[in-house]
């Protein structure tokens, strides 16, 4: 018997998500209708859009999160990026992590998805607008926490989680994330 592909690993975790996660249902189902639909959804130059994955990046306690002050959206973000053909999402969050942060030791933290993020992304020079599909998952630094600037980033900088759940001008995924991951820690006696 053969495992099964990534394509539906996915959908099979989109469907796990959907179960924890009743209220976001509609969500879900745009992930899983582009997944079916889209036979090139994992490849940047799918003109509609696109899967990327993302990695909620938090510290060994689980206490901070470190974000990017993204060079092209000048906004503070998590860490992320284009599939580029890479089914595995998990694979490109972690991926994309060590790439932008420059740390060693990163692990994923479960393969579970933690967050879905669907957004449009303006046209910029020849590149129109589109849309991500931005699949996020827990990442945890368990070793030096000395991070190294990419050329993606303006900037980095650990947060603690409880002062981005309460901050209002930060992105509201941002602040939907801190959330969850703050009921997460509460209901593991953190």
């Amino acid at each position: 018997m053969h495992p099964p592909s990534p394509r539906i690993r996915l959908h099979h975790a989109f469907d796990a998500y959907a179960q924890a996660h009743r209220d976001e249902a509609a969500t879900v189902a745009l992930f899983q209708d582009f997944l079916v639909d889209h036979a090139q959804c994992f490849e940047r130059t799918l003109a509609p859009g696109h899967f990327t994955g993302s990695a909620w990046l938090v510290s060994a306690d689980g206490r901070r999160v470190l974000l990017t002050h993204h060079r092209k959206l000048g906004r503070w973000l998590q860490l992320g990026g284009h599939a580029d053909g890479d089914p595995d999402l998990a694979r490109v969050a972690l991926r994309e992590a060590q790439e932008e942060s420059g740390l060693a030791g990163l692990a994923l933290d479960g393969e579970a998805i933690f967050d879905l993020d669907r957004h449009r992304i303006p046209a910029r020079g020849a590149e129109p607008q589109h849309w991500h599909y931005d699949v996020r998952y827990v990442v945890r630094a368990d070793g030096d926490e000395n991070f190294a600037v990419s050329a993606e980033s303006l900037a980095l900088a650990w947060r603690p989680v409880t002062e981005v759940v309460a901050d209002t001008e930060a992105d509201d995924s941002l602040r939907r994330m801190a959330a969850k991951w703050s009921r997460r820690a509460l209901s593991a006696g953190q």
